[in-house]
């Protein structure tokens, strides 16, 4: 599960780094042809395309920031799985975490009570609600 939800996320992250290294290449290139602009007497185009070059190379490296500090956070939690225990004779419940070889149906460990066999009756994970955070862009 955890390779499947990397791999999307690395998927992602390499297609949005491409659009910022491409728009970065792109306002370098702005920049450099307003010098040339610039050096040639037309200082208005010079100037746009400097305007144009800064404010594209600012906007490119905030969001390759932006998009790191989303990656170093990004965390999977698994959430922890619980196996039900239930006593046939007198009915006692006990929850424990799960461990494996568990399986529904199976025979455990002697009753605290009754001293009768225990039977895991379910298996299940605790998932927490939590809100969906919404992505930037």
């Amino acid at each position: 599960m955890s390779k499947a939800s990397s791999s999307s996320t690395a998927k992602i992250s390499s297609f949005v780094l491409i659009v910022i290294f491409i728009t970065l290449a792109l306002s370098l290139a702005a920049i450099v042809l307003s010098v040339n602009a610039f050096s040639g007497g037309q200082e208005v185009f010079a100037g746009y395309l400097l305007l144009i070059g800064v404010l594209s190379a600012a906007l490119s490296v905030y969001v390759l920031f932006q998009t790191r500090k989303r990656i170093l956070r990004l965390k999977i939690e698994v959430p922890p799985i619980t196996t039900t225990i239930e006593c046939r004779k007198c009915g006692f419940k006990s929850i424990r975490e799960f461990q494996r070889g568990d399986y529904i149906f199976k025979d455990v460990e002697p009753c605290q009570k009754c001293n009768e066999n225990m039977l895991i009756t379910a298996i299940y994970r605790e998932v927490k609600e939590r809100k969906r955070e919404r992505f930037p862009f």
